[in-house]
C-alpha cells in the first residue's frame, strides 16, 4: 500500500510539472495554422547586404497572452532597426489582426489569413511617407526554413515580389540598442 501511495503520489508530482510545459505551446483555435512559426528564432540575410559586410534579420516568434496571442520581436543590424508586431483574432471582425511597431517611428495594422498553410499578411503602414501599403506570403518550406515574398505599395505602385530566405537558428538574438 505505500508504494502504491508513493507511486500515486510521484505521479501527480509529475502531472503538476507538465502542466505549465503543455500550456506553454497552447494556441487558442484562431492562431493554431502559427504552431509551425512559434517558439523559434529565424534568422535572414538582408538581400541588399555585401557579402564583406552582412547584414541580418532576427524575427523570434512567441505565444502570448495565455495562448491568445502571437509576439514577434525583429531587429536588422544588431538594432539598428527592428519592431514588434502582436498577432490576435479580433472577434468584432471576425479576422486575425496585427499591429507593427518600429524603431523608425512608423506603424502598421493589418489583417492575416492562412490559404494552403501559407500566411498572408496585407497591412496598411502609418507614418511612412512613401509606402502605404504591403502585401506578403510567408511559407514554411521545410522544418527549418521559411520564406517570405513581400510587395510594397510605394507612391502608388506595387513593387515586385521581394524574397527573403530565413533559417531556424536558436542562437539568433533580437538585439535593440
Amino acid at each position: 500500500m505505500k508504494f502504491f501511495c508513493q507511486l500515486l503520489v510521484s505521479f501527480f508530482i509529475l502531472i503538476l510539472f507538465q502542466i505549465p510545459v503543455l500550456c506553454q505551446d497552447s494556441l487558442s483555435a484562431h492562431l493554431q495554422p502559427f504552431h509551425p512559426f512559434i517558439n523559434k528564432s529565424w534568422k535572414a540575410k538582408v538581400a541588399e547586404s555585401s557579402d564583406k559586410s552582412p547584414l541580418y534579420d532576427i524575427a523570434k516568434w512567441e505565444r502570448v497572452l495565455n495562448g491568445k496571442g502571437i509576439r514577434i520581436l525583429h531587429s536588422v543590424n544588431d538594432g539598428d532597426y527592428g519592431g514588434e508586431t502582436m498577432i490576435i483574432w479580433d472577434s468584432l471582425k471576425e479576422c486575425l489582426v496585427f499591429y507593427y511597431f518600429t524603431t523608425a517611428g512608423f506603424y502598421t495594422n493589418g489583417t492575416v489569413d492562412f490559404e494552403d498553410g501559407k500566411m498572408i499578411s496585407h497591412e496598411y503602414v502609418s507614418g511612412n511617407n512613401s509606402i502605404s501599403e504591403v502585401k506578403s506570403i510567408s511559407d514554411i518550406t521545410s522544418e527549418s526554413e521559411m520564406t517570405v515574398i513581400t510587395h510594397f505599395l510605394k507612391e502608388g505602385k506595387w513593387s515586385e515580389g521581394k524574397r527573403v530566405l530565413y533559417v531556424e537558428d536558436p542562437e539568433a538574438e533580437v538585439i535593440f540598442k
